[in-house]
């Protein structure tokens, strides 16, 4: 491999004359060593190679490593995403002890460490990579034909490519830097090999850390699952509008092999009922255990309506509950700000909390939604692996749980499993246990308005019966097991008193049905607004719309037109939105699309 073309400024190459201390030094995990040490002894002939350490096990700090394995002259490394790439600087920036892992961890002894360069808009030029024994980025900043950046490096100006969450580096975007420096190694990491379109991480798989491994030693909350199984459910068949009522056997069948009817299950007021109670009572179990209020729900739903729909379900129990998605990043920081200030019990989203993102006290994820390949369901379920109490694995903090109905179909096809650890496929067959389930060849897709796809038609859901909670261990361990039936019997619970537990109803009080409907409503006019802007390609805060010049924006207009008709409805003066009564509330819901419609054809027709 040639060196890289450019002089430097710097009087060593750090990652080339410097001996790290990794090997026996307590401060760095198991993984992170082990993973070094793989890295280091690979003799196989491929360019490009792979690791998956699952969450909390210490990804980015090997990361930092890595340049050392290789003795690397000057490496890149590459996030997906901002957010990812911000983080990855501050590892490999000196001067905080408390975020630089080379300090953090005492790899090196002091001065020199490594230079790092984030690439990043005009923040930074040539001359600063010229003299970065590393630089960092985001893909984002790299794509592109005529890329700034790709056009004034050399091919050799990098000889080591680091990928983070190396499972979407099949996209195009990123064979680009492969062919751009042809010389580079390339390491990628990842929680998981998939792609959530099912594409494969590139590279041989050289080194992975067990999910179950990571749990024992505490590096990952245990987890369980949570199946709410009815023993019969009712339902209005769509093709003669009759009224059925089918066995568990039947509503996994059904949830297999039709789409509409698993939407449904996560939609109908009955069934999406049922994982909102057992959710909150598994939140409430595990802060009274473990003395702590701080741990929270994640829940994952279908698309943004369905998390206004989600939002009113949570807060109508009195919960703190806030939803976040892409479309609103405003919006979405503040969100954020209260999830991080403990001030939510509740944060429901659109798989946007994903990679990258941590908050140790999400501790159960309530599953609405449909997930058709491992890769989302491992990042969704990652956002609650974090440990809250560090290498505890016995600390009541530490426990996860997971829940779903038995109708949603999140059960991943078994082929998905293959690519994993034999360990691995273990554990995530036992979290979606799928025995004597034949998903067929292909999974359904997750649909999301605006991406073109067709929602698919949902079946009318009427009542369950008999609706029972499965509790999925997802360690075959003893001890554990036994301190686990110990402390249900010091509490005065048999095994069937706990399953009944989970699922108690959770009580509404009128008043917070009242305001949770109040909130629903507010955020099912802004959000239609929204879409319905959008998909006529106006920008809400242009003035297309506004043919009289009375200064307001599309938005407002359409919004004005909106309020005034819900007045005229309930025969309500304008500023007395919260004086709204449930039955006041519960008329403007079922007139809403009819309102929408008249308020944008009024406004477009005036414009016109």
């Amino acid at each position: 491999m040639q060196n890289p073309s450019p002089d430097r400024a710097v009087a060593q190459r750090v990652y080339q004359d410097i001996q790290p201390n990794i090997i026996g030094n307590d401060k760095i995990r198991r993984p992170q060593i082990e993973g070094f040490e793989a890295l280091v002894n690979y003799d196989g002939d491929q360019r490009e190679i792979g690791l998956i350490l699952p969450v909390g096990c210490g990804k980015s700090g090997l990361i930092t490593l890595t340049p050392f394995a290789f003795q690397s002259k000057r490496a890149l490394v590459v996030a997906p995403g901002v957010k990812i790439a911000k983080q990855l600087v501050n590892d490999f920036t000196p001067g905080n002890s408390q975020t630089c892992f080379y300090m953090m961890c005492d790899v090196l002894p002091g001065e020199p460490y490594p230079e790092p360069a984030p690439i990043r808009g005009r923040t930074s030029n040539r001359a600063d990579l010229e003299e970065a024994d590393v630089a960092i980025t985001n893909i984002h900043q790299l794509q592109g034909e005529e890329n700034r950046w790709l056009e004034q490096l050399p091919d050799d100006f990098f000889d080591l490519i680091i990928f983070d969450e190396g499972h979407h580096n099949t996209a195009n975007s990123w064979q680009i830097l492969r062919e751009k420096f042809p010389q580079a190694r390339i390491v990628n990491f990842s929680a998981t090999p998939e792609r959530a379109d099912g594409g494969r991480m590139a590279g041989d798989i050289i080194y992975n850390f067990p999910v179950q491994e990571a749990i024992r030693e505490g590096f990952c909350k245990r987890l369980k699952a949570v199946v709410l199984n009815p023993r019969t459910l009712k339902y209005i068949r769509r093709e003669d509008n009759q009224e059925v009522e089918v066995s568990l056997d039947e509503v996994v069948r059904l949830g297999e092999q039709d789409a509409g009817f698993r939407r449904s299950i996560v939609t109908a007021t009955e069934t999406l009922q049922t994982i909102v109670d057992a959710s909150i009572n598994e939140m409430r179990r595990i802060r009274q255990e473990s003395s702590d209020d701080r741990h929270k729900i994640i829940a994952c739903c279908l698309n943004y309506e369905h998390c206004i729909q989600v939002k009113e379900a949570y807060a109508a129990k009195g919960l703190r509950v806030e939803y976040i998605h892409s479309r609103e990043s405003e919006r979405d920081d503040a969100t954020l700000e209260r999830l991080k200030n403990h001030d939510l019990d509740v944060i429901v989203q659109v798989r946007k909390l994903g990679e990258g993102f941590n908050h140790r006290h999400l501790s159960v994820a309530a599953i609405f939604s449909v997930f058709t390949a491992l890769s989302p369901f491992v990042q969704f379920v990652g956002r609650i692996m974090r440990v809250v109490d560090e290498r505890n694995p016995a600390s009541l903090n530490n426990q996860g749980v997971v829940i779903f109905h038995a109708g949603t179909n999140i059960h991943s096809r078994l082929s998905y499993f293959q690519r994993f650890s034999v360990r691995d496929q273990d554990f995530y067959a036992k979290l979606l246990p799928i025995e004597g389930i034949d998903l067929g060849d292909e999974p359904c897709r997750d649909l999301d308005p605006g991406t073109g796809d067709t929602t698919p038609e949902m079946v009318q859901v009427t009542q369950q019966t008999g609706l029972s909670a499965e509790t999925i261990p997802l360690l075959e361990n003893d001890e554990e097991a036994a301190a686990a039936i110990e402390l249900l019997r010091s509490k005065g619970l048999t095994a069937e008193q706990y399953a009944e537990a989970i699922l108690r109803p959770v009580v509404s009080t009128k008043l917070h049905k009242r305001q949770a409907a109040r909130e629903w409503l507010d955020d099912r006019v802004k959000n239609s607004i929204g879409k319905i802007l959008h998909d006529r390609g106006l920008n809400p805060v242009g003035k297309d719309l506004d043919k009289k010049r009375i200064g307001r924006t599309n938005w407002q207009l359409i919004k004005a037109a909106v309020d005034t008709k819900i007045f005229t409805l309930i025969g309500r003066e304008r500023g007395q939105r919260h004086e709204y009564s449930m039955q006041e509330l519960e008329q403007i819901k079922q007139a809403l699309p009819g309102i929408l419609d008249e308020a944008v054809n009024e406004v477009v027709n005036a414009a016109s």
